[in-house]
């Protein structure tokens, strides 16, 4: 069905100071105006309402012990917020389960969490498509982590096994056969439209870029790369990373560095081997300088004597001045982005039009470029593409041809 152009209203009826809904020409009362309980229950029936056109029949609360939603959620998250770690620090894994929860607990939030069942999960998933405008992958995505949720519920005796057992019966949705948006492909980028950006951005960031674009290696790999974990004893370095994408499987991640990407890394290894090779206090610091070099180079009047002065009280201010917001010893791949963005935004103030593309589309050019160049084979170990089965036996033949390919074309 096709989404209506209006939504029924949230109203206050006064005369009983009661939340009220008009669907399809029947009142709703949903409890005390303004309350979190008719808050949640007017989202449900838009939910519902959406998704059939009809209001769902809820069976009667027969347990009113019995924990609800909320209770549940506030459980799980004691035990996510301990399990969910990397480095002592919580990871990407417990925002991903916080957002996936967040529909659950705005439309049944105090609902009994025993009679939470599958047509109860596919208007939360609808939810997910009207209102959060989500596309079809990742609402697939979070409708698995609810699943997780139920299922570790379940492990702790929080909920019936059946609730768990219903819930598995929702597949996922279908390209093609939903409303729910496909998500864009990622596709490769031009090297014009890179090499267009480089006027705005500090040597940092060039040298992760031209890292990505000669290894493959994703965001993620490059901003944390150190000294420490590269092996230089050769004429190929070995970049082993502790911490990557497929760790959790137990496969070792090993990129290839040739001497194209070298070049690059050079000028940063200047520093201690267990601190990041690329700094955004540094980056910081040379736009302070290149901004202020850049406006002593327009200038066409006279410097006077006060205006010197006044040039050293502002300078001394700045550098007691602490700085808004702290600078980390390295990118994260959400700041690293923002960092190519603002080269976007400086471009337009200058009159410059750039297009846009994210820094993931460089490890998809590099595997196009492998694809073509030496095979299928042959970019699935550059890009570090895991093969699940025989893992072990192909680990240091794929190694050998990470290495053989970044002797040539790394």
């Amino acid at each position: 069905m096709p989404r209506p152009t209006r939504l029924p209203k949230y109203r206050h009826y006064k005369p009983k100071n009661l939340a009220v809904v008009r669907i399809d020409g029947k009142d709703h009362y949903l409890g005390k105006y303004d309350s979190p309980e008719s808050r949640e229950k007017y989202h449900r029936l838009i939910s519902s309402w959406l998704a059939e056109n009809s209001l769902p029949s809820r069976p009667p609360i027969t347990s009113p012990l019995a924990l609800n939603i909320n209770q549940v959620i506030l459980k799980y998250h004691s035990f996510a917020s301990g399990y969910y770690l990397r480095d002592g620090k919580a990871s990407k894994e417990l925002t991903c389960m916080k957002d996936a929860l967040r529909p659950l607990r705005k439309l049944y939030g105090s609902s009994p969490a025993s009679e939470f069942g599958p047509l109860d999960l596919k208007i939360v998933r609808n939810h997910m498509i009207s209102e959060q405008d989500l596309c079809r992958n990742e609402i697939n995505k979070r409708i698995g982590r609810i699943k997780r949720f139920f299922k570790w519920a379940v492990s702790e005796e929080l909920v019936p096994p059946s609730i768990l057992q219903g819930l598995q019966t929702v597949t996922g949705l279908r390209k093609g056969r939903t409303s729910a948006r496909e998500s864009p492909p990622v596709k490769p980028v031009p090297d014009q439209w890179v090499e267009a950006t480089f006027p705005f951005l500090p040597p940092q960031l060039i040298a992760m870029i031209e890292v990505q674009r000669h290894t493959g290696m994703r965001p993620g790999e490059v901003v944390v790369m150190r000294a420490s974990d590269l092996d230089m004893s050769e004429e190929v370095w070995i970049y082993q990373l502790d911490r990557h994408k497929n760790d959790w499987r137990d496969l070792p991640r090993f990129i290839a560095i040739g001497p194209k990407a070298q070049a690059f890394i050079q000028p940063f290894l200047n520093r201690q081997v267990d601190e990041y090779l690329f700094s955004p206090e540094e980056a910081y610091r040379w736009r302070l300088e290149h901004r202020a070099a850049s406006q002593r180079g327009d200038r066409k009047t006279p410097i006077y004597p006060s205006e010197l002065r006044a040039r050293e009280k502002a300078k001394e201010k700045r550098r007691k001045r602490k700085s808004r917001r702290r600078k980390g010893s390295k990118y994260s791949t959400n700041s690293y982005w923002k960092a190519l963005s603002y080269a976007f935004i400086k471009a337009e103030k200058e009159g410059v039009k750039l297009h846009r593309w994210h820094p993931n589309q460089l490890r998809h050019t590099r595997g196009t470029e492998l694809r073509k160049k030496f095979g299928v084979e042959a970019s699935r170990v550059s890009l570090g593409h895991a093969r699940l089965d025989a893992t072990e036996i192909y680990a240091e033949k794929d190694l050998k041809l990470a290495i053989q390919i970044a002797r040539e074309a790394g």
